[in-house]
């Protein structure tokens, strides 16, 4: 399969998230509420257009940080959709969203997330 050039790629955009509540969340429950919020307001339409991944090796179970890579154009209803999410099993949830990135390593740098990894 031939390269794209850089010019025809589709942009993206990062959506850094915390969780905030009592006990701490796996990845697996994060997961599966932030998804079902994201089809419940996008549709599985949008959802095809704003390409949304939830990043499992960025999710940070210590401190409940997470990133999410989406469209430019679909930035605003994926930070709509993630506070929409309340309840996480018998838990009460709050997603708050920290910041949006270009890229991870400006918005790990900016968090201060840089030296947890090295």
């Amino acid at each position: 399969m031939a390269n794209i050039l850089p010019s025809l790629r589709e942009k993206k955009r990062y959506v850094i998230f915390r969780v905030h509540s009592k006990e701490k969340l796996d990845y697996a429950s994060m997961h599966n509420a932030a998804w079902n919020s994201l089809l419940n307001w996008l549709g599985e339409r949008d959802l095809s257009k704003a390409n949304v991944r939830i990043i499992k090796n960025l999710w940070d179970p210590n401190k409940q940080i997470g990133f999410i890579q989406c469209s430019p154009k679909f930035v605003d209803s994926v930070k709509v959709s993630l506070g929409l999410v309340h309840q996480i099993g018998d838990q009460r949830v709050i997603f708050q969203t920290l910041r949006v990135s270009g890229t991870i390593k400006s918005g790990k740098t900016k968090l201060g997330l840089n030296k947890l990894n090295k």
